[in-house]
């Protein structure tokens, strides 16, 4: 079901990620996202791994979010397998006219589903343990320094907030209206690919009606409480850096100084 897509998502709780400071997340999350595309083999590749089975015990969350997390890419990382499998040369297993796979390009795929996976898992913890309010403020002052350039460093931080706000509102919303077309008697499960696409009709015009009202009455909400963009703006919460972030930074260096180190004395893939 819809229901289940966990996408922006925030879950309260008192553990030490959720009281880390929003500005540190965001850097460890950047960094690990960069390590992750710097492991070179399967070892590093498996230490960037275990670093999330040690951070979701600890942020308490459920490791079933995983999971949830990955439903919407689902065909993303099946097609990105497929492509790895069939466009690498090595031994070949299995060969169908044009359709080739080889040995390299299973590994291939494998080493890219698995990394997906952890960018995807490592990438959500961040919205899962961040409040809306403190992913924005985090966000405008860690990009402050832009606003020198000319950069609208508030306005993109609001509008992204914003838009992971509003993606579980507008999940419920879709399986609202789904459910009301089926009581209805609509079939948007069976037939060809033509067909399911054309029943999404009834669908998607309802769903696009709700998204612009609510984005109108966000609007004037704002405009009601004499909202003028970041210019002057002060924070009811100043944000400081303390013990969580400090441990949480020492964790992530270390398993950085491990990926490095596995890099270094195991060169290529395997």
């Amino acid at each position: 079901m819809l229901k289940e897509i966990t996408i922006g998502q925030y879950f309260p709780g008192g553990s030490v990620t959720h009281c880390m400071d929003p500005r540190v997340k965001l850097v460890l999350t950047i960094a690990y996202v960069v390590l992750l595309f710097t492991a070179q083999n399967a070892w590093a590749l498996g230490l960037s791994a275990v670093m999330l089975f040690f951070l979701y015990p600890l942020s308490q969350i459920p490791g079933r979010m995983i999971t949830k997390s990955l439903k919407p890419v689902i065909p993303i990382i099946l097609f990105t397998a497929v492509l790895n499998m069939m466009f690498h040369d090595g031994g070949v297993l299995f060969q169908l006219g044009f359709i080739k796979v080889t040995d390299k390009g299973v590994i291939m795929a494998v080493f890219m589903v698995v990394r997906i996976i952890c960018l995807i898992a490592g990438t959500s913890l961040l919205t899962y343990t961040t409040s809306p309010i403190s992913l924005t403020n985090g966000m405008e002052q860690l990009f402050s320094p832009l606003n020198k350039i000319g950069v609208p460093v508030h306005e993109i931080s609001m509008m992204m907030t914003i838009a992971l706000r509003f993606i579980p509102t507008l999940i419920e919303e879709t399986d609202k209206i789904m459910s009301a077309q089926k009581a209805r008697g609509a079939d948007l499960e069976s037939g060809g690919l033509i067909q399911r696409i054309q029943a999404l009709t009834p669908i998607l015009i309802p769903l696009f009606v709700s998204a612009f009202s609510r984005a109108i009455e966000l609007a004037l909400a704002m405009e009601c409480r004499c909202y003028n963009g970041g210019k002057g703006r002060t924070h009811l919460h100043r944000l400081r850096v303390g013990l969580p972030d400090l441990y949480g930074a020492t964790f992530v260096l270390l398993f950085a100084a491990g990926i490095i180190y596995l890099n270094v004395i195991f060169p290529g893939i395997l």
